[in-house]
């Protein structure tokens, strides 16, 4: 029985998916370090994991039987994808499934910044009443800038837009706007016009500290500023500067530096003490509806790597979608992307006369994937062959 091992509170619906489809399933509420995670991946075929399990380089060397890693989350920087990619382990994540319940809390959180309901609620709480219309502010007519224009950041301008709030958006690629959205000519220019600035760009290495001490000080006096994206894309330490001299009014922090690996650790942040600060524990995607969707979408995935070879939405193996298998057998051959590769495979299976009845290829960077379908399973030394042709990564038979 294959086994598959969910790290991290994932949705019920991923493990009775897997059960159903004949895997062992264990699960843990927590995440793992490194040498607890290799302890438990003895056996393991397919691992899920959130965002506070590492699976680094020595995780996947220690464990090279592991066939897919599935985020359950959109971020995938928690894995070492070229390292994974490069030895056969295939890793995929849900890159829409909880888009919706990010985008309602963002919104949620420019209205109650710009109301100051955070602070109003800590003053009543405090024995204090305030009642008063100072700093408070209507979202109709104010300037919303999004960083980063993607999946998240395209439907926050969306629903911002409906609220009546003017959009400008900033983004390294081409972007086409939604609705009356501008892009802004630079990153300043955007921050020195918004009211109200969002971070929605993604988890590569270079966006550490992109927003630091120059970029708070190009803010818009008494503007707002929102981090559901990375916690080590904003410098805290810097935000907390420009919240105590008055310059940003407000602030909503979703995502941080460092946080625990489960929930009812200790937590500390610089921002604690602050007035009109939003400060929730990384649940931007945190929604029944969207946990479930995730459970769904990732575990779908997962077994269909698994059963037929499939590595649509993988975010480090060549894409390739098949039918269900034609034939006896399905033989999945990852390779390294060398020219004749694919010759020599079906050289191997001609020569055991063995009948191609469906075939695919796909290459992408370093890589190469062919999913062959037989009329007869190969023997085991026809496998062997395969095994040992240059550049040959893994060789599955589904």
């Amino acid at each position: 029985m294959p086994k598959a091992l969910l790290l991290e509170n994932i949705h019920p619906f991923a493990s009775e998916n897997l059960r159903q489809h004949g895997f062992e399933v264990v699960t843990t509420k927590g995440a793992m370090d490194e040498n607890e995670l290799i302890d438990a991946l003895d056996g393991v075929d397919l691992l899920g994991v959130r965002s506070k399990t590492n699976v680094t380089e020595k995780v996947l060397k220690a464990r090279p039987d592991l066939t897919a890693v599935g985020c359950f989350s959109i971020g995938t920087n928690q894995v070492d994808l070229d390292y994974a990619g490069a030895h056969g382990v295939a890793v995929f994540n849900a890159p829409y499934s909880n888009t919706r319940s990010v985008v309602e809390l963002v919104i949620s959180d420019i209205i109650a910044l710009m109301r100051r309901l955070p602070a109003h609620s800590h003053h009543v709480r405090s024995g204090v009443w305030d009642k008063s219309a100072s700093g408070s502010h209507e979202v109709r007519g104010k300037t919303l800038g999004i960083i980063g224009y993607g999946n998240i950041g395209s439907q926050v301008s969306v629903l911002a837009e409906a609220l009546g709030m003017h959009v400008l958006f900033y983004d390294i690629e081409e972007k086409l706007a939604l609705g009356n959205a501008e892009r802004a000519s630079s990153l300043e220019d955007l921050l020195e016009q918004s009211d109200a600035v969002t971070l929605h760009v993604d988890g590569r290495k270079s966006n550490t500290n992109f927003f630091g001490e120059p970029q708070f000080a190009c803010m818009k006096q008494g503007a707002v500023f929102i981090n559901l994206s990375r916690g080590f894309v904003a410098d805290l330490d810097a935000l907390k500067a420009h919240l105590d001299s008055g310059h940003i009014a407000g602030a909503a922090v979703d995502v941080y530096p460092v946080e625990p690996k489960k929930s009812g650790d200790p937590f500390k942040t610089p921002l604690s003490e602050e007035d009109n600060v939003i400060l929730t524990p990384h649940i931007g995607g945190s929604t029944l509806e969207a946990q479930e969707a995730i459970g769904h979408f990732v575990s779908h995935k997962l077994l269909d790597y698994w059963s037929n070879g499939i590595t649509s939405l993988s975010v480090n193996l060549p894409t390739l979608n098949m039918n269900p298998c034609q034939g006896a057998a399905r033989i999945a051959h990852l390779h390294a992307n060398l020219p004749g590769v694919l010759a020599s495979v079906n050289h191997v299976l001609g020569s055991e006369n063995i009948n191609i009845t469906a075939q695919a290829l796909a290459t992408e960077d370093d890589l190469g994937y062919v999913v062959t379908d037989v009329a007869t399973m190969p023997s085991p030394s026809a496998l062997d062959a395969l095994r040992s042709l240059q550049g040959t990564i893994r060789v599955r038979v589904l």
